[in-house]
């Protein structure tokens, strides 16, 4: 089961250990989003879990006063790819934006040439806005 959970000393090594290949990155390292995190306070980084195990990494932007909810960042460890994890991700970081009652809508930026994950962020319901945000395709989902 597919779970977000708060990164502590525990599991701090294994999320910031998760890297992907140069050919496939089309997120920052893990270690600078948790940098990011530190100085932005909207900036809530959690580790995904499959069961027991640590798999991925998910930061999301908490913007209360415009009732959205970003997702800043997601990174599934390349041995995870593949299973679904990243769907169950992403709509683990929906429910609880939906649970929170904060928010009005979801939005995600993704790199054009991440077709899997532009075909993953459709399926899920997102649309593309018809912005484009330092290069990325902005899309969103109405809560």
């Amino acid at each position: 089961m597919i779970e977000l959970r708060k990164i502590t000393e525990d599991n701090f090594r294994a999320i910031v250990n998760i890297k992907m290949p140069e050919d496939q990155r089309f997120v920052a390292p893990n270690v600078y989003s948790l940098a990011q995190a530190w100085l932005y306070p909207e900036a809530r980084p959690f580790a995904i879990y499959n069961d027991d195990e640590p798999i991925g990494f998910i930061m999301l932007d908490w913007d209360e006063a415009e009732r959205e909810l970003g997702i800043w960042r997601l990174m599934i460890a390349l041995e995870h790819q593949g299973k679904g994890y990243g769907s169950k991700a992403v709509t683990a970081a929906i429910d609880m934006g939906r649970q929170s009652g904060k928010f009005d809508a979801v939005f995600i930026d993704c790199v054009p040439q991440n077709v899997v994950g532009l075909h993953v962020y459709k399926k899920l319901g997102f649309v593309p806005t018809g912005e484009i945000e330092d290069g990325e395709i902005v899309m969103k989902l109405d809560l």
